[in-house]
């Protein structure tokens, strides 16, 4: 008999996802309060906003409704709905596209695609800044409780972002129980302190009213247009949102952000800007001196939390754009831990994690305090939201047939707010705004140069490898005179149009074959997970009684591959005899890369490809193969 469900238990799992959506995901459009408004009016500015009341009216009414347009009207709204099966960000959005644009307009799909990879890039970028500025925007609180305390800001950033790096090894499954619960004290916390300000100026809640905002852009926009640099960082971590949708699911971020985070930062912008209207002397720390005095210290440590929690979501958002990056061909293969059993995506990928925290280590003692590492926070997080805006629409017309005339309307609107904000971000760019850009284009240089070089790789190994179907007609016919052993080899290869290297090798060299030859190869679909059902393939490869049969394991981008478990599933009426997995013996081909005097890639990029190649993951390990069992040929190709 089933299991009845009760109304109760499914309410209590969606508020459980929503209270893990509200410890991931929203740690760092949660944490923006801290820094925004002080930046915006920081006196140290090159292009300061002078503090007046028609300023602060404004400027508050620009931080609402930037708000409203990029986060509930781009991500929430709009671009949450174009999901690959289920997972978001813009790495599912360059699938979406690959797969609904390419035959329609190869030209304009393989554009938008490189425009998402660079949007991917930044991405990288904003996952080395957002740690930094955010802990050091709450440590920074440190001051106001007591200004004696303002050295020791910089050496605590450091040590808590070490400590942070070095616990994600173990995963983030235990410490999550625990976001959650403090988020939504963060929350409630920054929600009371504005409530307090804007009681004692209620007038700001005037600020409410686009016209201020539109009235500060058309009436002081040599002003405006500066402050809009800073006014973005209102809508950092907007990506995060759409990133982490195939953890928590679109409903249950939708409800967080409405009923909670919304309600929460606004409040407090308007809180903020009610104690500037009372005393400007505030701009130098509006966020924590809106704190009662006896409630500064233990604020500074909910916010040191929360800025710690903002930067936990940014770094595994980071593994998440890698190892995607990986399985779609822009990265060598990077060795990838699951730290959790349950919870989908909680990875760690050792590489990345000590690149971005030798990185942010570097951004803390460079700039020293949060307001110089705004100027370049939100040329990444600009870049990266005009880029997906342009996708989505994109994917919008070639996917759902949306109308023209709806897209142009709706993407001409929203990209050119976004290209304002980018406009007023690239004035900052001698102040820091180049760092974001130079941290993408090298991503993006990484990233376009290994799949150019990898096509040519795959290219030219074609040529040493030959074809697979004469091979084995030359096996057949005694044409290659081989001994045949006993047990099962299994070969992995690319595909069945050629020879495995390393089979060709033993049976010209060793002149050996096995009694079960299988030629395994891994594709990896553009879908998170593929099925049970389809994920094997079998080719007899033209004779039924050969023993070499062909096997296609598929993999979705989210999966580690395992290949012993894959071949597991194989029936022996399917294979021309029993596989005998649990003593089959495995066999790699191992490529040397060296840089050949062909004109295929400039020598610079052929220098960067080759390196590149040293931090691909180990091939066994990252496919699941016993050690024991794998033997490792060796060749090498020019590129």
């Amino acid at each position: 008999m089933a299991e009845a469900h009760h109304p109760g238990e499914h309410d209590s799992v969606r508020l459980a996802l929503v209270i893990g959506a509200l410890g991931v995901v929203f740690g760092d459009i949660g944490t923006s309060p801290i820094y925004t408004l002080q930046t915006v009016f920081n006196p140290s500015d090159p292009h300061p906003v002078p503090v007046t009341v028609q300023n602060v009216y404004g400027v508050v009414s620009l931080v609402f409704w930037s708000v409203v347009v990029i986060v509930l009207v781009t991500y929430v709204l709009l671009a949450m709905h174009a999901d690959n099966d289920g997972e978001g960000g813009i790495m599912a959005l360059i699938t979406l596209l690959r797969r609904s644009g390419a035959q329609r307009s190869p030209r304009t799909t393989a554009v938008l695609a490189a425009l998402g990879i660079f949007g991917a890039s930044l991405f990288l970028g904003d996952s080395m800044i957002t740690p930094a500025i955010s802990v050091l925007s709450a440590v920074e609180g440190l001051k106001v409780v007591e200004s004696s305390l303002a050295s020791a800001v910089v050496p605590v950033t450091a040590l808590i972002i070490v400590v942070l790096f070095l616990v994600q090894r173990r995963g983030t499954a235990a410490v999550g129980r625990v976001f959650g619960p403090v988020m939504i004290v963060w929350f409630a916390a920054i929600g009371a302190c504005g409530v307090a300000g804007i009681a004692g100026h209620p007038q700001i809640l005037r600020a409410l009213s686009p016209a201020y905002a539109l009235g500060f852009l058309s009436g002081h926009f040599g002003t405006a247009f500066f402050a809009l640099a800073a006014v973005v960082l209102a809508v950092t971590g907007a990506e995060a949102l759409y990133a982490d949708m195939g953890h928590f699911g679109r409903r249950s971020i939708t409800r967080g952000w409405l009923f909670l985070v919304f309600p929460a930062c606004v409040l407090s912008y308007l809180g903020q800007g009610a104690l500037i209207l009372a005393g400007p002397g505030n701009v130098s720390s509006p966020f924590f001196l809106l704190t009662p005095d006896w409630g500064r210290l233990p604020m500074v440590l909910l916010a040191t939390a929360a800025t710690v929690i903002a930067s936990q979501a940014v770094i595994t958002g980071a593994y998440s754009v890698a190892s995607q990056a990986a399985q779609l061909g822009y990265l060598p293969r990077l060795r990838i831990a699951y730290t959790s059993e349950s919870t989908m995506g909680q990875i760690y990928v050792p590489w990345i994690n000590w690149l971005l925290m030798v990185s942010v280590l570097t951004l803390v003692l460079a700039f020293r305090s949060s307001t110089a590492l705004a100027f370049a926070f939100g040329m990444a997080v600009t870049g990266t939201i005009t880029i997906t805006t342009l996708l989505y629409f994109y994917v919008a017309h070639a996917k759902w047939r949306a109308p023209v005339w709806l897209v142009t309307i709706g993407a001409t609107a929203l990209i050119l707010v976004d290209l304002l904000f980018v406009a007023a971000n690239l004035t900052k760019l001698v102040h820091g705004a180049w760092l974001p850009l130079l941290i993408g284009l090298t991503a993006f240089t990484v990233m376009t140069t290994w799949q150019r070089g990898r096509e040519l790789v795959t290219a030219e190994r074609a040529r040493h490898e030959g074809s697979l179907s004469e091979f084995i007609d030359d096996l057949r016919s005694g044409k290659t005179p081989t001994l045949r052993v006993p047990g099962t080899a299994v070969f992995l290869n690319r595909g069945k149009e050629t020879t495995p290297l390393a089979m060709r090798a033993n049976v010209e060299h060793n002149q050996v074959r096995h009694d079960q030859v299988v030629i395994l190869s891994i594709e990896t679909e553009p879908v998170p997970r593929v099925p049970a059902d389809r994920r094997i393939l079998v080719d007899g490869l033209g004779y039924a009684d050969d023993g070499i049969i062909h096997v296609t394991a598929r993999f979705g981008y989210m999966e580690t591959p395992d290949v012993p478990g894959a071949l597991g599933m194989l029936a022996p009426d399917r294979t021309e005899g029993r596989l005998r997995i649990g003593q089959a013996s495995y066999f790699l081909s191992k490529i040397d890369l060296r840089r050949g005097k062909a004109p295929t890639m400039a020598p610079w990029r052929k220098r960067l490809f080759i390196a590149t190649s040293y931090i691909a993951a180990d091939a066994a390990e990252y496919f699941g193969l016993p050690r024991d069992r794998t033997v490792i040929m060796g060749s090498h190709i020019e590129v």
